[in-house]
């Protein structure tokens, strides 16, 4: 009995070992917890659960920004996922802006897995302001909140398309957009983040909005990525809107091994539709953005894209 009952823990134990042992774990480091790309961490922390059938655990972990999640990548092991606009791994590799100084040859590692969700501008007015173009913007009131990439993004525009000091910027959070727009203390408000977004689609259902679009001048100006926003997106928004975009990817480096990477891949768009269906900011992610990956895409990953026939160009390969 006693042999018996040592076997049966032995085999318990084995079974523990194995089933550890099958089950890998992914770090993905985001965002803040109040920003809606932490949403979309979670979202894809539970897509790979479940398209995996539990093999590929991934944990969320908090940043406070994406210079934070590169910097990380330097010195993080194992199976480390973080996001990042693929521009900030281009300036970290060439040790160039905010990374001058902290050269790191493991930034070279970097690789890409897939693309998420763009940071997309919105310039948000209201119906009866009058205001249809940016020059129609002139002696309005108009948010663009504060210290974010959308209030950075916003006052460039201001200074390309000539409206600098010709505006009345007010002094608000952008969390305040909503309700001010509503009450009429500002004509228009300027934000950046997935689309559809949020506060544009209850200022849209609320107030009623033109959200401007862009000319192919002014998007060439701010040398940014052209991004369309279908029409019908938001309520009364019956033409498509030209906006600017700064492309967001899914990286990790080459200390994941070639499975993993290629699980993670397969799965994110195996569960794509999925997402889609809870959160609409998933509509906006296609073979089209493949094209804003910028490097060199993990070996994982290609094996993928490969099989799936995506667009993969020499220089991500």
């Amino acid at each position: 009995m006693k042999l018996l009952k040592a076997a049966g823990l032995l085999a318990l134990g084995l079974m523990t070992a194995t089933a550890s042992q099958a089950e890998t774990r992914v770090t993905y480091k985001s965002a803040k917890t109040s920003s809606s790309y932490y949403q979309m961490a979670v979202q894809i922390a539970e897509a790979m659960k479940a398209g995996t059938k539990g093999d590929v655990i991934v944990t969320v972990e908090e940043s406070q920004g994406s210079v934070q999640n590169v910097m990380e990548a330097a010195v993080r092991p194992g199976n480390y996922v973080f996001t990042t606009p693929p521009v900030l791994v281009k300036l970290a590799q060439g040790g160039k802006a905010m990374f001058k100084d902290k050269s790191n040859p493991k930034f070279d590692e970097i690789r890409a897995l897939f693309p998420i969700p763009s940071l997309t501008m919105h310039f948000v007015m209201r119906d009866d302001s009058g205001i249809k173009t940016f020059a129609d913007m002139e002696g309005k009131k108009i948010l663009i909140g504060k210290g974010s990439f959308g209030a950075r993004e916003g006052a460039k525009y201001l200074g390309l398309f000539g409206l600098e000091g010709k505006v009345s910027l007010i002094d608000m959070e952008l969390s305040n957009a909503v309700p001010a727009l509503k009450n009429g203390q500002i004509d228009g408000f300027v934000t950046a983040g997935s689309w559809p977004a949020p506060n544009v689609i209850e200022a849209a259902a609320g107030t009623g909005v033109n959200v401007l679009s862009l000319t192919d001048d002014q998007i060439a100006k701010t040398k940014r990525t052209k991004l369309v926003i279908p029409a019908g997106t938001y309520a009364g928004q019956d033409k498509a809107i030209s906006t600017t975009s700064l492309p967001v990817v899914a990286y990790t480096t080459t200390q994941m091994d070639n499975d993993t990477a290629y699980e993670l891949t397969k799965t994110f768009w195996e569960q794509k539709a999925k997402m889609g269906s809870e959160a609409a900011w998933w509509k906006g992610v296609d073979k089209g953005l493949m094209s804003n990956i910028t490097g060199k895409l993990h070996p994982g990953a290609l094996k993928y894209y490969e099989e799936a026939g995506f667009p993969v160009t020499d220089a991500q390969r």
